[in-house]
């Protein structure tokens, strides 16, 4: 798709005017670049941007739109046009009339229909397994998109901290291995342009929010990707970001106006206070350095507060949402932007997506923090009369537990009883079952690396994500095994196989060792029966107090039956199942789904040590 059509005119200041005092209006970009008939809102609002068009005045002779209003600001090299797109108007193509002393010039613009299938935007849910890539560490499948003429920040897999070339093809080109690992949504990090003069492969820092870095492909590829996963039952999760840009974006040089991005008498770096949401004593001074500060000197603060910057970042999610066909959408640094923004912003696209989701992130170990952003078209006002309309939202309290509960020795306040007091926090979220749980991202040191590369202490924790409330997201490479050091870098380590002539091959197997390929079974296992437990995807959740290092918890819903046991002892468990006759309710027989073996519930059944067991329940 060609975004961008610049266009040339010669603008006069009077008819008959003299050459020297023809100046030329040019016309770099109009965004959005296209859109889309039967939106629930129906206006739409463009940025036009170029040398002089701020003299410009547009019209448009096609039915069912027309010109509301147009806004210039104190940058003569923009103007805003405010598009009604009628009810009854039909796509397809048609010009805006650019209008200038004595001359004018047409623009095509293109109205497309909205898919009609329900899928094309059906958002993930508890029923799916999310498998989280950094897009640049997994897979170069098109080395020659690896260096672009203009972007900069050249290929160096010897530096953790450079770019290493993948790409999405090479997302596209291991789809089945991903859909093999019974994972049923991929989340990518930012893929948009990101041409900064270096550190750009983590993509946090966009620079033009309508074109994929080219250095990744194209929009078409991006749109492929979705495609291609739809049709394998993986849906794709896009990473958005609305707190702030990258320093090099193209509209930095030229901003439409003084308030475009927060701007501060010297650098002021957000102070990253989570409790200022929610604290009700909190200034007002120290809200404002939450929300307005930069969050590292090379993103600037967006000004949400500006109404034409808050319009065009709605736009753009609803943009990629109706051209990719997105199953969603994690949203960067949630509370940054502003509570009542975000609110609206997540209203807007709820409201032209119901059946969509998006989960934000709030990094905080405090759930009650956490708990204050989910909300939803049903879930009641805040304490404060604060209405949230996100579905769900990331669970840091409880993967900041996962690790510790599983390495500490078991006391009174440590070990499994960390996880299990966690889940009471559940009472504040409107939706528990919503929420995306998870042992590591592209933040935080490997799973693997947490657990000390204890293999029984690892089953655990997949187990756990694997049949706990909620929504599990893994991170690319954990089914092997990637180990990491705490620096970002080494944490989004490179996938083996991914570039040719690497020792190993996760897809293939080749190279890796027998307990990368036993990790790799696991996951493959779980997730792949996970797809099939309507009581793992939406069952109620009974957990009994730990003991003598063994939790055991149940999943129920109907006659379907779940029984987790969880023993990190490092012997042998006898574990009497008397206890948890509530829920047994008197079953004699269960198949355990890891190992495939049978077990007799009339007697203690024998855990093995440092592992977990999962039993389907037969009932009597």
């Amino acid at each position: 798709m060609n975004l961008y059509r610049p266009l040339i005119i010669a603008l006069t200041v009077c008819l008959g005017a003299p050459l020297s005092t023809v100046f030329a209006a040019e016309i770099e970009r109009v965004e959005p670049p296209n859109w889309w008939t039967g939106f629930n809102e129906p206006d739409v609002r463009l940025l036009v941007y170029g040398d002089g068009v701020g003299d410009l005045r547009p019209a448009v002779d096609y039915p069912g739109v027309t010109v509301l209003d147009t806004l210039t600001t104190e940058n003569p090299n923009y103007l805003f046009v405010r598009l009604r797109i009628a009810a009854d108007a039909e796509p397809g193509e048609f010009d805006i009339e650019f209008n200038g002393s004595g001359d004018s010039i047409a623009y095509p613009y293109r109205l497309d229909a909205r898919n009609p299938d329900p899928g094309h935007t059906r958002g993930f849910s508890s029923r799916d397994a999310i498998y989280l890539i950094t897009p640049d560490r997994f897979a170069n499948s098109d080395p020659g998109n690896d260096e672009i003429e203009g972007l900069g920040d050249i290929v160096d897999r010897n530096q953790p901290g450079a770019r290493h070339g993948g790409d999405i093809k090479g997302i596209i080109d291991r789809l089945d291995y991903i859909a093999g690992l019974g994972f049923t949504a991929v989340w990518l990090n930012p893929v948009l342009e990101n041409a900064m003069p270096s550190f750009s492969y983590h993509g946090y820092a966009t620079t033009d929010f309508y074109r994929v870095d080219s250095r990744m492909g194209s929009n078409a590829d991006l749109a492929e990707l979705a495609r291609a996963g739809r049709e394998k039952g993986v849906g794709l999760i896009m990473d958005m970001i609305v707190n702030h840009s990258g320093l090099h974006h193209w509209w930095m040089d030229d901003p439409p106006m003084d308030d475009w991005v927060h701007r501060w008498d010297g650098y002021v770096e957000t102070n990253h206070a989570k409790t200022l949401s929610v604290d009700p004593y909190a200034a007002e001074v120290d809200r404002r350095e939450l929300y307005d500060g930069w969050f590292v000197p090379d993103m600037p603060d967006l000004n949400q507060d500006n109404p034409l910057m808050a319009e065009y970042l709605i736009q753009n999610a609803i943009w990629w949402i109706e051209y990719l066909g997105l199953a969603g959408v994690r949203m960067d640094t949630y509370p940054y932007s502003g509570g009542e923004f975000m609110a609206e912003w997540t209203r807007r696209v709820m409201e032209e997506f119901p059946d969509f989701n998006v989960v934000g992130e709030e990094w905080t170990e405090n759930p009650l923090i956490v708990a204050y952003w989910q909300g939803g078209a049903s879930a009641a006002p805040k304490h404060d009369g604060y209405r949230s309309w996100l579905p769900s939202v990331m669970d840091f309290p409880l993967n900041s537990v996962l690790a510790p509960a599983l390495r500490e020795p078991e006391s009174f306040a440590d070990g499994f009883i960390e996880l299990y007091s966690m889940l009471v926090n559940d009472v504040l979220y409107p939706d528990p079952g919503a929420l995306v749980i998870f042992g590591d991202n592209h933040d935080m040191m490997r799973i693997w690396s947490q657990l000390g590369e204890d293999y029984g202490l690892f089953e655990l924790a997949m187990t756990y994500l694997a049949t706990m409330r909620g929504a599990p997201q893994v991170y690319y490479g954990t089914e092997i095994l990637t180990p990491s050091s705490g620096d970002h870098g080494v944490i989004r380590s490179d996938f083996p196989g991914g570039w040719a002539g690497d020792a190993a091959d996760a897809v293939s197997g080749a190279g890796l060792t027998e307990e990368q390929l036993r990790a790799q079974a696991l996951v493959r296992t779980l997730f792949n029966w996970r797809k099939t437990s309507a009581a793992i995807h939406e069952g109620d959740l009974t957990h009994f107090l730990p003991r003598e290092g063994v939790y055991v918890y149940f999943r129920t819903l109907g006659d379907e039956r779940v029984m987790v046991a969880l023993n990190k002892n490092s012997d042998p468990y006898s574990l009497d199942l008397a206890r948890f006759q509530e829920v047994l309710g008197g079953a004699q027989r269960a198949a355990d789904i890891i190992r495939g073996e049978t077990y007799d519930l009339t007697s203690p059944i024998e855990l093995t040590p440092r592992a977990a067991l999962v039993l389907e329940i037969e009932l009597p």
